[in-house]
């Protein structure tokens, strides 16, 4: 089968599509025929080694977590997953091997795929839905009529985390260049900031909770914009604690870990008609390259997606 893997640590470039084998089904565990995949921030800092403290590979290193597709097979102890079932699982991030034609996953990290996404949608729920929740609700406790401040709203984790805050009754402002203003009102946004022409803390105050995909300045000048007590949930770095406590504020950073219930929850909103998958663009395994580079230029809007076929 088609697979992307890299065999060192380096720049993007390093990341090739290669002839390997098609894994092996341990008895936990499921073969997935993969119908799309979606590139992810995560995807490109393994690439570089910067996450090798969490995550340390081992090479050749077959990338990619997030996919959707069908069950081929199931191990003894996955039967639950019969072939042809419709499918959206996260691989482990040090195991990878989502940019394939097929990929084993734990049947732990595995959900039903919701019946009104296309698969390349599908493929975009794992990480961006899934670390939205766990960041919102599992972290922040975001409640209804509560406000939120989502930073790069047009981005896969924030769009996925408008939408969510939207449906838990919360009031939504989101920081997005403009081109994408009209798009995070679609979503539930009632204020769009545009950051390259407003300043975020002129222009909200006495926020509950703060999602920070952003990191550096943007988020050191978050502390500011939230009411005392209020929380910063951020995916990118952890918060400076001294800061937190002098603005009277909790912060946390959200290391994101799959859950198949929480995927579950995901899927059914979207067959409810609540959620949806923002796509950027769907390319060949073959775009490879042009997908990890345009990800890397933390300019997407939604989700990139690869289809191995």
């Amino acid at each position: 089968m088609k697979a992307a893997r890299i065999h060192a640590y380096g720049d993007l470039g390093n990341a090739a599509v290669e002839e390997v084998p098609v894994p092996e089904v341990g008895p936990d565990e499921v073969l997935i025929r993969v119908a799309a995949a979606s590139v992810n921030p995560l995807d490109v800092k393994l690439i570089g080694g910067g996450l090798d403290t969490y995550f340390p590979l081992a090479f050749p290193y077959a990338l990619g977590t997030d996919l959707a597709g069908t069950v081929e097979r199931a191990g003894p102890l996955a039967a639950r997953w019969r072939p042809g079932d419709r499918v959206i699982a996260r691989a482990d991030p040090v195991r990878g091997g989502a940019f394939a034609e097929f990929a084993v996953v734990p049947a732990a990290r595995i959900a039903a795929a919701p019946a009104t996404l296309p698969p390349a949608a599908a493929a975009g729920l794992p990480t961006a839905a899934g670390t939205a929740w766990q960041a919102l609700f599992e972290t922040a406790h975001l409640r209804a009529a509560q406000t939120v401040l989502i930073h790069a709203g047009a981005g896969g984790v924030g769009s996925a985390a408008v939408q969510l805050a939207r449906i838990a009754g919360a009031r939504v402002a989101a920081t997005a260049s403009g081109a994408n203003a009209d798009l995070l009102r679609r979503l539930g946004a009632g204020q769009v900031i545009d950051y390259r022409t407003e300043d975020f803390a002129a222009a909200v105050r006495d926020v509950d909770v703060v999602l920070d995909t952003v990191g550096g300045e943007t988020q050191q000048r978050s502390f500011a914009v939230l009411r005392p007590g209020g929380v910063l949930a951020s995916i990118v770095s952890p918060p400076d604690e001294a800061l937190a406590q002098a603005h009277g504020v909790s912060a946390t950073f959200v290391f994101h870990q799959t859950d198949a219930t929480r995927l579950g929850l995901v899927a059914g909103l979207c067959d409810a008609g609540s959620l949806t998958v923002v796509m950027d663009r769907e390319l060949a395994l073959g775009g490879l390259a042009v997908a990890l580079d345009h990800v890397a230029s933390g300019h997407t809007r939604g989700k990139v997606l690869l289809r191995p076929a």
